[in-house]
């Protein structure tokens, strides 16, 4: 586990630029213009379109359970994955302004020699359910699956190595983020929503393109569906 916690480390550290970040303005679902009239007068009042969610039902007690440890995990993962998306940003910013090849890989290193000091202790405490978690959100959050975002900063080589190390505890870099197709990441994905309308989580739009709403009201149309059989 040690290992693989070392892999997530690197790529992480390979996104980091700086100790201290600026802090982005609050993040609020998109907003449309709303407007009550009353008959007479004219009163305009701006209201904030809000997302409703489904109200959460479990089959069974274990699935409660189940529901809110996961819940726990990606909670605790997603944090590391928006920043690790914030400081590739920064960092592809930076090393784009450097001509030099020497000195972009002197940047790279020294940042990564800061951080590894700075993050270690924390990365160490993930579980291999939050390392999973943690992967599938960076490829949320970036657009690109860990693997090959190692392989983008580092090498090919390396990328290959670092997967087969993960294999050892059932992990891949390769994993991708699908809510549409995969049960769990439609759990993931309906944890975050639910966390960000909560104010537990500042969101960050995902690069992937899919439609959480859209994506909800299917999976309601196949329940109903289930249920008139």
């Amino acid at each position: 586990m040690i290992k693989f916690l070392k892999i997530i480390l690197i790529f992480l550290v390979l996104f980091l630029s700086t100790p201290a970040y600026s802090q982005e303005e609050k993040d609020a679902i998109p907003l449309s213009e709303q407007y009550y009239v009353f008959e007479g007068d004219t009163l305009l009042i701006e209201l904030d379109e809000i997302l409703l969610l489904k109200k959460l039902k479990f089959k069974s007690s274990y699935d409660q359970r189940y529901y809110y440890w996961f819940r726990k995990k990606t909670l605790k993962a997603y944090p590391y994955a928006k920043l690790a998306a914030e400081r590739l940003e920064v960092l592809n910013d930076r090393i784009d302004n450097i001509k030099s090849k020497r000195k972009k890989k002197q940047y790279t290193i020294r940042v990564q020699k800061y951080l590894e000091g700075e993050f270690t202790d924390q990365l160490k405490k993930l579980t291999r359910t939050e390392g999973r978690i943690l992967i599938k959100l960076i490829h949320r959050q970036t657009g690109e699956t860990s693997f090959d975002l190692v392989k983008d900063l580092r090498s090919g080589w390396k990328a290959f190595w670092y997967n087969t190390t993960a294999k050892i505890f059932n992990l891949s870099l390769k994993e991708k983020y699908d809510p549409e197709n995969i049960n769990e990441d439609y759990l993931i994905e309906d944890i975050l929503q639910r966390a960000f309308a909560d104010g537990l989580l500042k969101e960050m739009p995902s690069k992937l393109n899919f439609n959480y709403v859209e994506l909800s009201k299917s999976r309601v149309e196949v329940e109903n569906q289930s249920l008139k059989k």
